[in-house]
C-alpha cells in the first residue's frame, strides 16, 4: 500500500508505482520530486479494450481521495459502464440547475409521504423542516452549504429541545443524501455537524432497543408459525421478514418489481430505506419457495404483501399476528417484536462466527466509520447469500450452520 511517505520521494523517471486498494490504480511520478499524476487501468465493459483513466495530480489530490475516486470508477465498470465514456458524457450532457434546500426538501418529502404510517408523523417531517430550516437555508443552493450552516441551524435547539433536534437534522441529512445521489453536491455536510455541537446530556440515555427473541427460539417460533396449513398473508409477511432480517416498513411495501427469482434477490430502491441507499437482499430458497406461493395466491397490484391487491399492509396488521401469544409458552411475550427480529438475526450471527461486516450490511447499516466505508463499497451480495442461506435453515429447524 503506497504510503504518502513514499510518494513524496518519487523522483522523476521513476516507473509508476501501484498505489494499492484498488485494483489498477497507479501513481505515475511527474518531472518534479514528489509530484505525480494518478490513473486507473482497466479494460472497457463495452469495448473489451484496456485503457487509462486520468483520476487527478499528487498531491493536490491525496492518496484517499484517489482511491475513492477509483472505487467510484470501478462501481461504474461493475455495471457495464465505461467510466471515461460516462465522464465524457457528464460533461457534455447539459447539466440541471441545482435546486435549493427547500427545494430539494420538497421532492424528497414527496418522494417519502406515503410510506408514513400517519398523517401526523408526514406533517411532522416537512413542518420541521419548515419551522427550523427554511427561514435560514431554504433559499441556499445544495452545492454552497457547509458543515457550519446546518450546525448555525441546529445550534439554538440542539440543547433545549434535543429530540426535536436530533430529527431536523435526520431530515436533513436525508435531503443532502438524495442531493448527492443526485450529483447537485458532492459531500453531505451533516455527516461531520456533530463535531460543530455540544454533546446532549442524556443522549445515550434516549437510545432504546427493540425486545429481540432469543435467536435460539427461532426455530420454534418459525414452526409454530407454520403450523396452520395455510399461512395467512400477515403471516407470510412476518415469516418473509425474519427469513431477509428486514425491516417491517421495507417489508411491508415491497413491490412485485424489486423482486427477481431468477436471480433470488431483492432490490429496495433508496427511497425505501432508512439510510436512503439502494439494498439488495438475496433470497433463501425458503423465501423464494414463499414468494412463489404469494404469486400464486396474490390479488394483483404491485405489493407483495397485501390484501385486496392494491394498499400496502398496515403496521398494525403485522403487529396482531405478534399480539396472539400464540408462540412458543418460553418465549416471553415482550421479545415478539418485528424490528426484534432483526437483534435476533444480529445476534446468531455473531455467535456463529459470520464477520461484522457481512452481518451489518445484511441489516443494511451504515458503516460508521467514514474512512472504513470510503474503502469498502461493495455490497458483499454473494458473501451475504450463504449467510442467509444459512439463517434460513436454521429458523426453518434443519440445523446449525
Amino acid at each position: 500500500m503506497l504510503s504518502n511517505t513514499k510518494a513524496k520521494s518519487l523522483q522523476p523517471g521513476d516507473k509508476a508505482i501501484a498505489v494499492g486498494g484498488v485494483p489498477g490504480l497507479y501513481l505515475q511520478p511527474a518531472k518534479k520530486v514528489g509530484a505525480g499524476k494518478f490513473y486507473m487501468r482497466f479494460v472497457s465493459p463495452v469495448s473489451g479494450k484496456r485503457r487509462d483513466m486520468g483520476l487527478g495530480t499528487y498531491p493536490e489530490l491525496g492518496l484517499a481521495d484517489a482511491r475513492r475516486r477509483a472505487m467510484d470508477a470501478r462501481e461504474l465498470i461493475a455495471r457495464g459502464i465505461d467510466p471515461i465514456e460516462n465522464r465524457r458524457s457528464q460533461a457534455n450532457r447539459k447539466q440541471d440547475a441545482v435546486p435549493s434546500f427547500e427545494d430539494a426538501a420538497r421532492t424528497v418529502f414527496q418522494a417519502i409521504a406515503s410510506g408514513f404510517r400517519n398523517a401526523k408523523h408526514r406533517d411532522q417531517w416537512i413542518n420541521t423542516l419548515t419551522t427550523y430550516v427554511f427561514p435560514k437555508l431554504g433559499r441556499r443552493s445544495v452545492d454552497t452549504l457547509t458543515v457550519a450552516d446546518f450546525a448555525g441551524v441546529l445550534q439554538p435547539i440542539w440543547l433545549q429541545k434535543a429530540e426535536t433536534a436530533s430529527r431536523v437534522k435526520q431530515r436533513c441529512e436525508r435531503v443532502m443524501t438524495w442531493c448527492v445521489a443526485n450529483g447537485h453536491c458532492t459531500t453531505n455536510p451533516l455527516s461531520a455537524v456533530d463535531a460543530l455541537l455540544p454533546r446532549q446530556s442524556g443522549a445515550r440515555d434516549r437510545v432504546t432497543h427493540h425486545p429481540a427473541a432469543p435467536w435460539r427460539h427461532l426455530p420454534d417460533i418459525v414452526s409454530t408459525m407454520n403450523e396452520a396449513a395455510r399461512l395467512s398473508i400477515s403471516r407470510q409477511a412476518l415469516l418473509f421478514l425474519i427469513l431477509t432480517a428486514g425491516r417491517s416498513g421495507e417489508v411491508r411495501g415491497a413491490t412485485w418489481d424489486e423482486i427477481d427469482l431468477e436471480t433470488a434477490t431483492w432490490t429496495i430502491p433508496r427511497e425505501r430505506m432508512k439510510a436512503g441507499r439502494q439494498h439488495r437482499v438475496p433470497l433463501s430458497t425458503q423465501a423464494v419457495k414463499l414468494l412463489r406461493e404469494r404469486q400464486r395466491t396474490h390479488l394483483g397490484g404491485l405489493f407483495v404483501f397485501n390484501t385486496r391487491g392494491a394498499d400496502a399492509m398496515s403496521d398494525m396488521t403485522m403487529t396482531k399476528v405478534l399480539r396472539l401469544k400464540n408462540f412458543p409458552s418460553d418465549v416471553p411475550d415482550r421479545s415478539a417484536t418485528a424490528h426484534g427480529f432483526r437483534s435476533s438475526f444480529r445476534d446468531w450471527a455473531s455467535e456463529n462466527g459470520y464477520p461484522r461486516d457481512l452481518a451489518e450490511r445484511a441489516l443494511a447499516h451504515t458503516i460508521p466509520n467514514t474512512t472504513e466505508a470510503a474503502y469498502h463499497r461493495t455490497d458483499l451480495l454473494d458473501e451475504r447469500r450463504t449467510m442467509m442461506q444459512n439463517w434460513a435453515d436454521f429458523v426453518c429447524g434443519l440445523g446449525r450452520p
